[in-house]
């Protein structure tokens, strides 16, 4: 398997990983704007447009694009992020030039009519109302809004209904004009191709674009705060959060295994103390989220009303204990799980997409496995105690709590508890 690269005059890079064994082709394209991005006034813009793309181009309907995807038996998706929007195919080998044809479509041809945002904004509104009954997605929302208080990077992915009944086709094509540059995109194949096949057709597709520049997001500062909801619902759903490094920081990895210790599975602290030992729960997990110049150590857990003042306790001791004392045995054992997990994914040909991309827009070249598995190597227990104690030494939290909270302690007793 070998990776090929190649970058269009107008800035927009490729990347094809040939995988002969295999006879299917997973195609991505990554355009590097998302919900950050956005004014107030535009929170949701990016989610919405994302949507829309399916709904129309200038040669072809929204049932024709999905009837051209699945006559030839393959699939089509997106998602938006904080920081990217994705568009993707999956397709047998002989169909690539299928695959990329649609998606080239759906990005640069799409007409936004009225009578299609009309239907699609129901559809969102629906989609908004949905997430709001899910209580443990919400809680994450306002978790995400009190670390980053006032700022784009803190906002909803999905927007808001006022904003949402607000947006007229003006404001798409103002959005995609802005954002939607050949050097903010970057197009990732994986699987039985051929790379100079693949470069061909994408410089057909895309090799036309204009070269402009785009606004850069505003800087994210993690701030801090707490957000509590009481709801007569059957669980009381608690998230924290830390600051963490950025994607770029050299002491990610060490983050990384301090936050598989602490609640990265059924070994983790978390885990074994939490559910295991006292019973207080049956979801318990932390996980790091890194962004570009920002990121948060999260934990979350769902459990009763008179639980939740225990586990929230439980949970600020074990980060504090876990600074102080950790051991070599659970470093190697999160070391492990992280290159398993990380050569796991890669059977499959979407995750290949997906690491090159992201290897292209956080370092501008397609980082070796090795070199990954190295930084790993790096870790040890010194340098995960480092990270440790500066993060408690940080000050700075995040706490959400939705349901029959009434008993859970405030942020200020938890940071008193970190800080002893």
């Amino acid at each position: 398997m070998t990776i090929h690269f190649h970058s269009l005059s107008n800035g927009l890079r490729v990347a094809v990983e040939e995988m002969p064994e295999i006879r299917t082709a997973s195609i991505g394209v990554w355009v590097n704007v998302g919900a950050r991005y956005e004014k107030r006034e535009e929170n949701g813009i990016a989610h919405f447009l994302e949507h829309l793309a399916f709904k129309g181009t200038k040669t072809r309907n929204a049932l024709e694009i999905a009837e051209k995807i699945e006559d030839i038996g393959g699939y089509i998706n997106a998602y938006t992020g904080r920081e990217v929007t994705n568009y993707s195919a999956k397709v047998l080998s002989e169909h690539v030039n299928i695959g990329l044809d649609v998606l080239s479509d759906i990005i640069l041809n799409s007409t936004f009519l009225d009578t299609e945002i009309e239907v699609e904004r129901e559809v969102i509104i629906q989609e908004i109302g949905m997430y709001l009954d899910t209580p443990d997605d919400v809680v994450f929302d306002w978790l995400q809004d009190v670390c980053y208080p006032d700022q784009p990077i803190g906002r909803s992915i999905l927007g808001n209904p006022e904003n949402v009944k607000r947006f007229g086709q003006k404001d798409f094509f103002n959005f995609l004009r802005k954002y939607y540059a050949p050097k903010e995109m970057i197009v990732c194949v994986a699987g039985g191709v051929r790379h100079l096949e693949v470069f061909r057709i994408i410089e057909e597709k895309f090799g036309f674009l204009d070269a402009i520049d785009t606004p850069k997001p505003i800087k994210a500062e993690f701030g801090g705060g707490e957000y509590r909801k009481e709801k007569d619902l059957e669980q009381a759903h608690f998230a924290f959060a830390l600051e963490a490094p950025k994607l770029t920081d050299p002491k990610l990895y060490d983050a990384r295994v301090f936050t598989s210790i602490l609640g990265g599975g059924m070994s983790s602290r978390l885990f074994q103390q939490l559910r295991e030992k006292r019973g207080l729960c049956y979801s318990i997990f932390s996980f790091i989220e890194t962004l570009s110049d920002t990121g948060s150590i999260m934990i979350y857990s769902g459990t009763g009303r008179d639980q939740v003042g225990e586990l929230s306790n439980v949970v600020a001791e074990e980060l504090k204990k876990l600074a102080s004392n950790v051991m070599d045995n659970e470093v190697k054992r999160a070391k492990a799980q992280m290159k398993a997990g990380m050569l796991m994914a890669l059977e499959n040909p979407f995750s290949r997409c997906e690491r090159m991309a992201r290897s292209l827009t956080i370092w501008g070249r397609i980082i070796d496995l090795e070199e990954i598995i190295e930084k790993i190597e790096e870790v040890n227990v010194q340098k995960v105690k480092d990270f440790g104690l500066a993060l408690l030494n940080n000050k700075k939290a995040g706490l959400s709590l939705y349901g029959p909270i009434t008993k859970a302690p405030e942020l200020s007793h938890l940071l008193s508890v970190l800080n002893k």
